[in-house]
């Protein structure tokens, strides 16, 4: 999963290969509990980035947000730069490649979009989000230029998410049960490691790992907002809608 950054790097074949594999799939086969938005009620959308490309030593990373710690919904938890689509934006991809450069100074002439993961409904939030997949073919400069909504800003490579040594479930007593990666800088649960545990199975990168490895949730992250535990299409993974929308909160 590495290279040189002095040169543009193209995308990898397994980003075009998930982008290809994912386009009109069911939701379900991402996550059970994440399905379209439902025909009734009120609901808004928005979409995330989900920024791949290589760092400044030409590993593979994806790049995430720490939000702010003052926003009212998921302060201080680990996100995809994003929000709500204005009227304004060029659909999902418009609206995702705007917020990452509000959020972090992502030009949207640096970004190669790949593709669209199918549209997952977040209960919490009552947002119905597309992730967009881009990819960044040098490892442009980035900061936290809001810093209403952003502490930091990290590109994460991808042998770090996919050691075995940071997979863990994170649990809460109110019944939560959700995929989570413990790193010592970073610690990433909720729909933002939901969507990275999905995407690197989806990708062919996941490396297996301990699924009974359960770990209590951070108390500073307070208490989940769903009680009850959800599972993913995948019968040995468990996953979780509560947590970090991914910049989908009602701050964004």
């Amino acid at each position: 999963m590495s290279g040189s950054p002095t040169a543009p790097v193209p995308p990898p074949p397994w980003l075009h290969r998930l982008a290809q594999d994912t386009r009109g799939l069911d939701p379900a086969a991402i996550a059970e509990p994440l399905r379209i938005p439902p025909s009734e009620g009120e609901h808004r959308r928005a979409a995330v980035l989900m920024l791949f490309g290589p760092d400044e030593q030409g590993a593979q990373s994806v790049v995430l947000t720490q939000r702010s710690a003052q926003l009212r919904a998921h302060g201080g938890q680990v996100a995809f730069p994003g929000g709500r689509i204005d009227d304004g934006d060029d659909g999902p991809v418009g609206a995702a490649l705007r917020e990452s450069h509000e959020e972090i100074g992502l030009e949207p002439a640096a970004v190669e979009v790949v593709g669209l993961l199918p549209e997952l409904f977040v209960p919490v939030s009552r947002s119905a989000v597309t992730t967009v997949l881009g990819w960044a073919p040098t490892p442009t400069p980035l900061w936290a230029r809001s810093t209403q909504e952003v502490d930091a800003v990290a590109r994460v490579p991808l042998e770090r998410l996919v050691d075995p040594a940071h997979r863990i479930v994170a649990t809460h007593p109110v019944g939560y049960a959700g995929p989570a990666f413990d790193l010592p800088e970073l610690y990433i649960w909720g729909f933002t490691a939901l969507l990275l545990d999905r995407v690197l199975d989806l990708g062919g990168l996941a490396r297996p790992w301990d699924r009974s490895r359960e770990r209590p949730l951070p108390e500073r992250f307070g208490r989940p907002m769903r009680s009850r535990p959800l599972t993913s299409a995948s019968s040995d993974s468990v996953t979780s809608t509560s947590g970090g929308t991914s910049g989908t909160g009602e701050d964004s």
